[in-house]
């Protein structure tokens, strides 16, 4: 009976886990870093929805019992390793540091069975708080604050991107805040509300390799032929970039320095472009920047960022643009502006003695 009232509550977590992981076998677009990040996220929910229904039904009964409290511990911790592994998902690169709240959070936890520094249990089963009641809330707190850092400030994305990124944030806050206030029965919906955010991530993340430049993580060529389309009647300017000397670096160092040189020009074109200005790479070494509602004078200040930022690497580019005063078509705009950038790259090339390559 408690196996199927264990099913009756959880059936929709489940499928949905079942599902995933058969997606997640045959999957052949993610590393297999990220596969694995994503199959341990799924693992600790299930353990999850195990632990607070067993704990659940160790709270019913009328006496204390010291299995509670491990899996009171367990709770918590499993929490806080949750939201540490969705963060890694979202934002792959890092570091060993993230862990440590959620280590120093399990450590409190556990060691709350015998000291009742953080929670603890009276002799007829009721939960109380210790001095440090709140820690996994500060916990998760803290991590919630580091994940909106990230969809806004650390994530490359467009603002039609931040719909589902936002989404998922706030998907993730209600599920630790509302168990604060609403307790009962919130097992029903928390762990399948934290599976399904992970899913949706899952599919944003293979839109994401439809629409974006493997390497540069630029929107990708054929997104520069969709958004020409969609946002046509918008585009005021047209701005084009093309890297010096690529070939001369592939010849000289290998492709590796080449692909590290394009993707250290792209960080550059990417953190000079502010809303309406959406980057692409095109090609091999060339990018494009196309302004939205822009003015002349917002384009030369976007073309002086990048200057700004290219030269503090150990890279160049050239440079051309063109603005739409007559009705030009997309492709008309391309092509004065690679006029305008083809003769910045020759000056280039005369200046430092060499023919272009």
């Amino acid at each position: 009976m408690e196996f199927m009232s264990y099913l009756s509550c959880n059936w929709g977590l489940l499928l949905l886990l079942v599902g995933m992981a058969m997606i997640m076998f045959s999957d052949i677009h993610l590393e297999r870093k990220m596969i694995k990040r994503i199959v341990m996220t799924n693992i600790m929910l299930f353990v999850y929805s195990v632990s607070y229904f067993e704990e659940n039904f160790f709270g019913q009964q009328s006496e204390y019992s010291i299995m509670r409290a491990i899996l009171t511990a367990t709770d918590y911790t499993i929490i806080a390793f949750i939201l540490v592994s969705i963060i890694t998902i979202m934002f792959p690169m890092q570091k060993f540091i993230v862990y440590i709240p959620a280590l120093f959070g399990a450590i409190m936890c556990f060691l709350s069975i015998p000291t009742h520094i953080v929670f603890y249990f009276t002799d007829d089963n009721r939960f109380m708080r210790g001095p440090l009641g709140y820690l996994p809330y500060c916990v998760a707190g803290i991590y919630f604050i580091y994940l909106l850092y990230n969809v806004f400030f650390k994530s490359r994305a467009e603002k039609e991107d931040y719909l589902v990124l936002i989404f998922i944030t706030l998907m993730s806050v209600i599920c630790f805040i509302l168990p604060l206030t609403i307790p009962e029965e919130s097992d029903r919906w928390f762990t399948f509300t934290i599976a399904f955010s992970v899913f949706l991530y899952y599919v944003f993340l293979l839109q994401q390799f439809t629409k974006r430049d493997p390497l540069t993580k630029l929107l990708n060529r054929q997104s520069y032929y969709t958004d020409s389309v969609k946002y046509g009647k918008f585009i005021t300017a047209f701005v084009i970039m093309d890297m010096n000397g690529l070939k001369l670096l592939n010849d000289s160092e290998g492709h590796v320095a080449g692909d590290k040189g394009l993707s250290a020009l792209a960080d550059c074109f990417w953190s000079s472009a502010q809303l309406g200005q959406r980057a692409y790479r095109i090609g091999g070494d060339e990018y494009v920047i196309l302004c939205l509602g822009a003015t002349e004078d917002d384009v030369k200040a976007l073309i002086g960022r990048i200057r700004e930022k290219v030269d503090k690497i150990p890279y160049s580019c050239s440079i051309g643009y063109a603005m739409r005063n007559k009705g030009e078509t997309i492709d008309e705009l391309y092509n004065m502006a690679d006029k305008m950038m083809y003769e910045e790259k020759q000056r280039y090339y005369i200046s430092i003695g060499k023919e272009e390559r």
